[in-house]
């Protein structure tokens, strides 16, 4: 077998952002003449992208590496992504399992890199983050016609938890133009839904380099989202993860005349107490907050948001617990996260007082998403009261049933891939035409009966296919 028929495998880690990372190395070393093997026992070398945000994502993406050496010890492993980057001159000498070290600073190195260690040279590679990675992608690691695109890379935020800007470096936004050309060759290909990723949307553009000569009269998600929405065709534009500090309001104009562009809001409020909201070094308070949540839906009624909640920060008291639990409850997000504070190396939290004992945190944890739970399942009950409520959904998995019974699962508007609920859609599966229309990848219509935890029970209408 030559060097350029060789197979790889790549084990995938963490976040969206991530995932198209993986995609662009998967595309670079197939341009490269090398052939990506379905499962891990046919690849000559093992790529494992991993995921360094938190200490459990770090410790699945170093389990994951341990487990591969011990199943394979004779397959070359390349130990990536962003646990790689910020841990790279440790893991020189201190990572025996992996024969190559490789960073998330350029991607485009991946097929060199990758030459050097089947020849046998264990090799550390973690270039200085620049620019956003972007190569056009080959392939897509996201359900059938659901695709991420990259907008921005890094964050200047400084949030005092976060290791983001230590591993991922400062924001750079990519040329409007760049993640134009990319969705218009994705819309090509049949993706419906595109969702947009960074580290915070909401400073897309603000770099001074980047602004620098460019009118202000819009934010410049603004100018971006209304360039999307020049575009023709049937698709759906979900924007994930928008900072709260400097939510951009002028976007709610666009999305309110263009339904393409979802009304779904990421925003990730993190605490609802102002002492814990100041020590995380972010800028605004709880009733800044609430207020934001507020023209939100004035403006958009039925906009859907997504929240997340960071349980055990230092100094996290019972009463701030309390007021994160009672903001939780008078915000009635649709969709919230929970995650335990991590002790992360570098940020200025590692090194605050008053930790809060990790059992204490998981219970808050605990606390906060069985009281989100309820909220959704009130949610969705509303969004549905309607008797005749209908929803076009967007087809990702379709299973078979007994006595020609069938069901598929997929999403609405409202619902995010990965992360939320999902609509269970009925429908008779011993009609040939019927299982045509419903496949991943297709836009069907279905009536919503009723709602199961925080999904939701629905029944294909007739006649239902839409068309993207």
């Amino acid at each position: 077998m030559t060097e350029k028929t060789k197979k790889f495998f790549l084990d995938e880690h963490g976040c969206a952002k991530n995932q198209v990372d993986g995609e662009i190395i998967i595309s670079n070393l197939i341009r490269a003449g090398y052939e990506r093997a379905e499962l891990v026992e046919d690849a000559d070398f093992i790529v494992i992208n991993s995921c360094g945000f938190i200490e459990s994502a770090k410790k699945e993406s170093l389990d994951a590496l341990v487990a591969a050496r011990k199943m394979f010890p004779k397959k070359k492993i390349i130990f990536a992504g962003c646990l790689a980057q910020r841990y790279s001159e440790i893991f020189k000498t201190e990572l025996p399992e992996a024969d190559g070290i490789f960073g998330n600073g350029d991607l485009n190195q991946i097929a060199d890199f990758v030459k050097k260690i089947l020849r046998g040279k264990r090799t550390v590679l973690a270039p200085e983050q620049a620019g956003v990675n972007c190569a056009e992608r080959l392939v897509n690691l996201s359900y059938e016609n659901s695709a991420y695109v990259k907008i921005t890379e890094g964050c200047s935020n400084h949030c005092a938890f976060c290791a983001i800007p230590l591993i991922r470096g400062e924001l750079r936004s990519r040329p409007s133009q760049d993640v134009l050309a990319e969705i218009k060759s994705l819309l090509r290909r049949g993706v419906f839904e595109i969702n947009l990723v960074g580290q915070d949307l909401a400073s897309y553009g603000t770099e001074e380099s980047f602004a620098r000569g460019k009118e202000k009269s819009h934010s410049p998600l603004y100018d971006l989202l209304e360039k999307i929405s020049a575009l023709k065709g049937k698709f759906w534009v979900r924007l994930l993860y928008i900072h709260p500090d400097h939510f951009p309001l002028d976007i709610l104009e666009l999305i309110k005349k263009d339904s393409r562009l979802l009304a779904y809001f990421d925003i990730p409020f993190q605490s609802g107490d102002d002492d814990v909201i100041r020590a995380m070094n972010r800028k605004c308070t709880r009733k800044m907050y609430i207020e934001l949540v507020h023209k939100i839906r004035e403006a958009i009624p039925e906009a859907a948001i997504r929240t997340t909640f960071l349980s055990g920060f230092p100094g996290e008291s019972e009463s701030a617990f309390l007021n994160t639990l009672d903001f939780l409850e008078e915000i009635r997000a649709d969709w919230a996260g929970a995650f335990c504070f991590s002790k992360e190396d570098g940020t200025p939290a590692a090194k605050m007082k008053n930790p809060v004992p990790k059992k204490l945190a998981a219970t808050r944890q605990k606390i906060l998403l069985e009281a989100q739970e309820k909220i959704t399942a009130e949610n969705l009950a509303r969004r549905i009261k309607n008797k005749n409520c209908e929803y076009e959904v967007l087809i990702e998995e379709v299973f078979s049933a007994e006595e020609g019974e069938a069901f598929a699962i997929g999403r609405a508007w409202f619902e995010a891939p990965d992360v939320d609920g999902n609509f269970v859609v009925r429908f008779d599966g011993e009609d040939e035409k019927t299982r045509d229309l419903v496949k991943p990848g297709n836009v069907v219509r279905a009536k919503a009966v009723g709602v199961s935890g925080v999904d939701i029970d629905s029944v294909l209408v007739e006649n239902s296919d839409c068309e993207k």
